[in-house]
């Protein structure tokens, strides 16, 4: 790794997250991966993607090689401050709409009644087209 060892708050690292410059977040660590923009096998966009966040499970999701580990330690600048990270985001549902319990009747009559319904027309139409 680098001989820098400088602790960085996420402030800072956020606001590198462009095509010219561009740090990420893995494993606590920062890395300056601007100059591997252009021959990141996945394309600049997957870097930049990660930036503005903890970047660790979107690079273990992945499932990279010892080799593309090895080689981060070039891009290595520093340390994250932990404390600045902010939370983990809980996922919130959107909102659904109360459903009327008229309305779930409703729909349970329709779908008792119009299978009913096809199988009395494709009855009576095949008792039509006998007849003649």
């Amino acid at each position: 790794m680098g001989s820098e060892s400088k602790i960085h708050t996420f402030e800072e690292v956020a606001k590198h997250n462009k095509d010219k410059d561009c740090w990420l977040i893995i494993s606590g660590k920062v890395y300056d991966v601007t100059p591997f923009m252009a021959d990141h096998p996945g394309g600049g966009e997957v870097l930049l993607s990660a930036t503005g966040k903890d970047g660790t499970n979107d690079f273990e999701d992945i499932g990279h090689s010892e080799d593309a580990r090895e080689m981060m330690e070039q891009y290595y600048i520093g340390e994250i401050d932990a404390e600045t990270v902010p939370q983990k985001r809980t996922y919130i549902p959107p909102h659904q709409m109360s459903n009327d319990p008229a309305s779930e009747f409703f729909i349970k009559i329709l779908q008792f009644l119009v299978p009913l319904l096809l199988l009395g027309l494709a009855i009576s139409l095949r008792n039509y087209t006998k007849k003649e």
